[in-house]
């Protein structure tokens, strides 16, 4: 797929997870839109699905919604790991599962 299909289709599934995020946390930011296809022969849009994860850096957290690999497609600010757990158990009452992989963000 080329670079501008693939960021035009990219972007409306990262804006989609980024509203949902915002609605949890008060504050979302659109990280990953597209990646490189697995033949390395063009471009990707982030994936359709919908998964939560988080990252623990010293005494804050971040949230992220990722696609089906790991693809970072929206995340929270920084916050105090008290504040961002409960965001996290929150989403997940709400029966989205957590992507346990490796996490790529920017």
């Amino acid at each position: 797929m080329r670079y501008n299909e693939a960021a035009f289709i990219g972007q409306q599934r990262s804006r989609a997870a980024q509203m949902k995020l915002f609605d949890y946390a008060g504050f979302a930011m659109l990280t990953y839109t597209i990646k490189k296809s697995p033949k390395d022969d063009g471009f990707l849009p982030v994936g359709e699905g919908l998964f939560v994860s988080k990252a623990i850096y010293e005494n804050n957290i971040i949230i992220y919604l990722t696609d089906e690999e790991g693809y970072a497609k929206a995340q929270t600010k920084p916050m105090s790991i008290i504040e961002g757990e409960k965001i996290f158990e929150k989403i997940l009452s709400d029966d989205m599962k957590v992507f346990d992989g490796e996490l790529k963000t920017i």
